[in-house]
């Protein structure tokens, strides 16, 4: 057996009956030094392996004193790999009578929702067709503002069939061809993935005090808190929102994590896109217009980001935790937009962002397969599977903007 967090060598040994434990003894075990999960009803103690995490330590940690099977199957393809690490980490399992999750949650929409993803398996829908990305290579490189499209179907692993190989080809994407690091891209986007829309996991919502959504427009507004015109902040969006997001947050953000975590590759790998940018663009507009050009592709490309990222998440539920199981979790802060050629191709597919959502390594020329029976289970158990039209999902992030700020003001000004 190798160490903790390392996959077991040597030839099985007999094993005694494990440990069972109750839902009541898990739940204190989510402390920043004391961490356990759940996972097909085996507890795991990670306390000393969370920060090995190839994920983050803030990712799996979300998913503290929780069952988080379904959140295992969701970001792992190779499950049989994985369990290799999962094993010197085991303690026990449930004891017979608990039930498989804690708390008020939908037994059996959890149910439904595993021979769900076991059917969509069985039909190859998680298998790639390399044709299909094949072309959207030769389509990116015509095209390379659309390179976010292919660095996000790599980062979520729904390309080739090795993790590594993804891994490898989202560092030439997103190194290379964009600036920024693959490892700073997935610390950010799977913590939105994995409780998305609730305030302080996914940093995605977690955009106060400049801006406030959901349930924070009536926290601030009771503390009297004022850092802004919040009941103008639908206004003042257009101006430090979708221009600023891509050329300032993002430029920060992605600098900061490679020096704290001193990703030197991912470093290099942005050299060279900015030493092929401006060695590309110097000798025909000088350093002035190379630089000019720089920024005016970074705020066209942070427009296009907000505006097609935002529409599917910022009109839906935001909130703090509330302990809800995979499926209903991501649809109460997911929505899909109408499908057309022209909008699977312009929002790369993510206008299928609840089927995204509840299969994130699905290779996204499957979603339009699998809305229908995703659909169907909405249906059966009463969930909203909302779609909209294209450009009243862009309309309704305003509304929610302006919605928040009300009821901040009326809070503010009244309590």
């Amino acid at each position: 057996m190798g160490g903790v967090g390392e996959p077991g060598r040597g030839p099985a040994q007999p094993r005694a009956p494990l440990p069972t434990f109750r839902w009541e003894q898990i739940r204190p075990h989510n402390l920043p030094g004391d961490k356990w999960l759940v996972i097909e009803r085996r507890v795991y103690d990670i306390s000393r392996w969370a920060q090995r995490h190839p994920g983050g330590s803030r990712l799996i940690g979300h998913h503290g004193a929780e069952d988080a099977t379904d959140a295992f199957h969701a970001f792992h393809q190779d499950l049989s790999f994985v369990r290799k690490f999962l094993q010197p980490l085991l303690i026990g399992e449930l004891a017979p009578e608990e039930p498989s999750q804690d708390g008020p949650q939908n037994a059996q929409l959890v149910e439904d929702f595993r021979a769900l993803r076991q059917a969509v398996k069985d039909m190859k829908m998680f298998e790639a067709k390399p044709a299909f990305f094949a072309l959207l290579l030769g389509h990116i490189l015509a095209m390379e503002a659309q390179s976010w499209y292919l660095q996000h179907d790599l980062g979520h692993m729904s390309v080739f069939r090795k993790s590594q190989w993804n891994h490898v080809a989202q560092q030439f994407v997103m190194g290379q061809l964009k600036g920024f690091s693959a490892h700073w891209w997935n610390f950010r986007h799977f913590r939105h993935h994995a409780k998305p829309n609730i305030f302080y996991k996914d940093p995605d919502v977690t955009v106060a005090p400049v801006f406030l959504l959901g349930e924070l427009s009536i926290e601030y507004g009771k503390k009297k808190r004022r850092y802004l015109p919040y009941n103008c902040q639908h206004l003042y969006f257009f101006l430090i929102g979708p221009p600023l997001l891509v050329l300032v947050n993002f430029e920060v953000e992605n600098l900061a994590y490679v020096l704290m975590y001193m990703r030197w590759t991912d470093l290099l790998w942005a050299a060279s896109f900015y030493a092929r940018f401006f060695l590309s663009y110097i000798p025909f507009y000088g350093v002035p217009g190379a630089l000019l050009l720089f920024v005016a592709v970074r705020v066209l490309e942070s427009h296009w980001f907000v505006w097609i990222t935002q529409m599917n998440h910022i009109p839906k539920e935001i909130g703090h935790e509330k302990h809800r199981d995979w499926a209903s979790s991501q649809l109460a802060a997911t929505c899909n937009v109408e499908h057309s050629l022209f909008i699977d191709w312009f929002s790369g597919h993510l206008n299928f962002q609840i089927e995204h959502h509840l299969f994130p390594t699905m290779p996204r020329h499957n979603y339009h397969r699998v809305a229908p029976l995703v659909k169907a289970l909405c249906t059966k158990h009463g969930l909203s599977y909302e779609v909209k039209p294209f450009l009243t999902a862009l309309v309704d992030i305003i509304r929610s903007l302006k919605k928040s700020g009300d009821i901040w003001l009326e809070a503010y000004l009244h309590q």
